[in-house]
């Protein structure tokens, strides 16, 4: 059985079991603030969702991973509606997300209606990477 609901603290092992980039405080805020959901199938964790919002009134996908055992599923799919359902709910018309120009993921956006709005490009030393792209969708 599938259940999706936001991250508690309890979570926070599993959570940096796939989440190698956040830092602790910010785990803290995501479940103060509920802008994260943990992905469930019969109540083993087995994918996060994480989100912030752009220009502050904007939600902004941060972080969409399934743990490897179970891509390929439609889990990842179920968490972003999950999260577009909860985010019109909130009032919202629109979200946001990024991927970097060489990463799949963006195929998998757009399969769920995400069109591409731009991107930009980081060289300072020490910090390059592909151009990150993003994506947008009405909800």
């Amino acid at each position: 059985m599938i259940e999706i609901r936001y991250v508690q603290l309890e979570d926070k092992d599993f959570w940096y079991s796939l989440d190698k980039h956040l830092p602790e405080q910010e785990f803290i805020s995501k479940v103060s603030d509920k802008r994260g959901y943990i992905l469930l199938d019969d109540n083993i964790p087995v994918g996060l969702l994480r989100y912030n919002l752009f220009w502050d009134n904007t939600p902004f996908l941060t972080m969409l991973f399934v743990d490897w055992d179970y891509q390929r599923k439609g889990y990842g799919k179920k968490l972003v509606e999950y999260w577009e359902t909860d985010m019109k709910a909130q009032g919202y018309g629109m979200v946001l997300g990024s991927t970097q120009v060489d990463e799949e993921a963006q195929h998998f956006y757009r399969k769920l209606g995400y069109k591409d709005c731009g991107g930009f490009v980081i060289d300072i030393p020490g910090y390059e990477q592909p151009m990150e792209m993003f994506m947008v969708k009405a909800v």
